[in-house]
């Protein structure tokens, strides 16, 4: 099976010497616009999503990067990673289309296909050997997740003793309050039996695509909430980012650095049909700047604030 090898850092528009940081902030800012719920182009933002969702999987991993990388930037450094990984030119030289990861991502950094007897066709005739379950990542939104989905799935199956290639397609319903690496199975959809035996099963291992605004634990989901210092400590009526567009959100006076704010209901689906909570975390930011003004004004508050930082409590 030929891989095509991707550039991430031209999907992200970033040179390949950007920081971690570097490669967030570019990811955030082309999935605000891609995002299939604002995307003008539904279909394009779609396709484009996942492009952008599946550099920043590699390239916003540490350890994926450097794998990445070690390939060198047109993936010429080890042209017979791919094929290997994959199979090619046995029985397990198979394809997927819908899933939302390139044949590159899954050969490389995927949940390990399996799939289909390596001995191909050389079984002997009287011998039964059930067929082996094969398994590939589906990449699904926190939308889908919230709301569940249907996606269709092809698969290309390459020709097995003697006979062509062929292509399945399945429609594939992805249940709401699916979550991270959970496995949908399509019974009887892997590789074939031998010998009369049953053939294996499909599995499509839930991967939740990165959200610009939003991560996930358990049911929940957190955003991060910036505040300037006096809206910190004066309290502040803001928008935070939840799954369906923006909601209200009161900041009481006094609040924090890392204080959460928790906002009932607004997380993931849950199996009873509840849904978990969404936690929007502060950081208070400093102004990069300050004119004459403003520091004589910061200059004033220091005289009449009895607060002291480092004073014992």
């Amino acid at each position: 099976m030929a891989v095509t090898f991707p550039n991430y850092y031209e999907t992200l528009g970033v040179g390949r010497e950007a920081s971690a940081e570097e490669i967030k902030l570019a990811f955030r800012k082309l999935a605000r616009v891609h995002h299939p719920d604002v995307a003008k182009d539904k279909v394009t933002g779609e396709a484009k999503f996942k492009e952008i969702n599946e550099a920043y999987e590699v390239l916003g991993d540490p350890e994926k990067r450097r794998r990445y990388d070690e390939l060198g930037p047109d993936g010429s450094a080890e042209t017979d990673q791919a094929t290997s990984t994959a199979g090619a030119g046995d029985p397990g030289d198979f394809e997927f289309g819908g899933t939302g990861f390139s044949d590159f991502f899954e050969s490389f950094f995927g949940g390990g296909r399996s799939g289909f007897s390596s001995a191909g066709g050389m079984r002997s005739p009287n011998r039964t050997e059930p067929g082996r379950d094969i398994e590939a990542d589906l990449l699904v939104t926190l939308e889908e997740a919230l709301r569940g989905s249907k996606r269709k799935v092809t698969l290309r199956r390459p020709g097995i003793a003697g006979a062509g290639e062929r292509s399945d397609t399945y429609q594939v319903r992805i249940p709401a309050g699916m979550r991270e690496n959970q496995r949908i199975r399509l019974a009887g959809q892997g590789g074939p039996g031998h010998g009369g035996a049953a053939a294996g099963d499909l599995y499509l291992r839930v991967r939740f695509a990165r959200h610009p605004d939003l991560s996930v634990k358990g049911d929940d989901l957190y955003a991060g909430l910036d505040l300037a210092p006096w809206e910190a400590v004066l309290g502040v009526k803001v928008q935070v980012a939840a799954l369906g567009g923006p909601i209200a959100l009161t900041v009481p006076p006094g609040t924090a650095a890392g204080t959460q704010l928790r906002v009932r209901g607004h997380g993931l689906a849950r199996a009873d049909g509840s849904r978990g909570d969404l936690h929007a975390v502060a950081h208070v930011r400093m102004p990069p700047t300050v004119s004459a003004e403003e520091r004589a004004l910061w200059e004033q508050l220091s005289r009449l604030s009895t607060f002291n930082p480092r004073s014992s409590p």
